[in-house]
């Protein structure tokens, strides 16, 4: 697909690592200009250190934005840096910014079900309203937005019930934007990864990942460009009649 997206711009939240990080590599890689979006601002550089520059002076196309997607302000504020630099909204808008706070139910506190709750689900909430309302208002054509869900969300997972319930209301959020938003020409998807070696991931004990093995019909740990390409797919005009749908990138979990 090399070259693929060239002349699109991509803003991608959590592009500071795991699969933001490699949605950005990839992206880039198809030609587009990308937007790292992080938390982190020095792991949102270190992304856009990664890909390659493409201007006569050797100047980076690609930019590294500090933001915090559960809050309006912030995601306000790098929208209004990307349309000073870039005089245009993004038509590729993925969020991969997620988090999560592991606990039995009885012994989660309101402090964790709502921290996973403003990041995984208002967080895509904001990042949509706010950058769709710039992509109608600047007609621009064929945009796609794509959402990361979690194949937690289809089955639930002990300890997660904050994490799953977010990732499940982010799919819905997808089929209401697909609802809404395609008369204008914006589509959106959801990919639901599975077991994918991310840093959140390798915080896992690994007598723990063991136990999960056994329900991946591929046998092995996902690799986060192997979510990436999935992204670029839905991104670009290959994708044209994918809509509102949620993929799973997960081995063939046989939960």
């Amino acid at each position: 697909m090399t070259g693929l997206l060239r002349g699109n711009l991509a803003f991608v939240t959590g592009g500071g690592s795991g699969i933001g990080r490699a949605a950005c590599q990839v992206l880039a890689r198809e030609g587009a200009q990308v937007v790292a979006a992080d938390r982190n601002l020095k792991s949102a550089e270190e992304t856009i250190g990664t890909l390659q520059t493409s201007n006569s002076n050797g100047a980076s196309h690609h930019s590294s934005h500090l933001v915090d997607v559960s809050n309006f302000n912030s995601v306000k504020s790098s929208l209004n840096q990307i349309l000073e630099k870039y005089k245009k909204p993004p038509s590729i808008v993925v969020n991969c910014a997620g988090i999560n706070r592991n606990n039995f139910i009885l012994d989660m506190t309101e402090e964790e079900f709502d921290d996973v709750m403003n990041v995984n689900l208002k967080g895509t909430f904001l990042v949509i309203k706010i950058f769709a309302q710039a992509i109608i208002e600047n007609k621009v054509p064929d945009a796609s937005f794509v959402n990361i869900g979690s194949t937690v969300a289809k089955f639930g997972n002990i300890t997660q019930a904050n994490y799953g319930a977010s990732k499940a209301g982010v799919e819905l959020v997808t089929k209401t934007v697909v609802k809404e938003f395609s008369k204008h020409g914006i589509r959106c998807n959801t990919i639901l990864p599975g077991v994918i070696s991310t840093p959140m991931t390798n915080l896992v004990p690994a007598k723990d990942l063991e136990l999960v093995l056994p329900l991946i019909a591929c046998e092995r740990i996902g690799h986060a460009e192997e979510v990436a390409e999935v992204i670029a797919f839905l991104a670009s005009s290959k994708s044209s009649y994918v809509n509102g749908a949620a993929i799973e990138v997960n081995g063939g979990w046989k939960a």
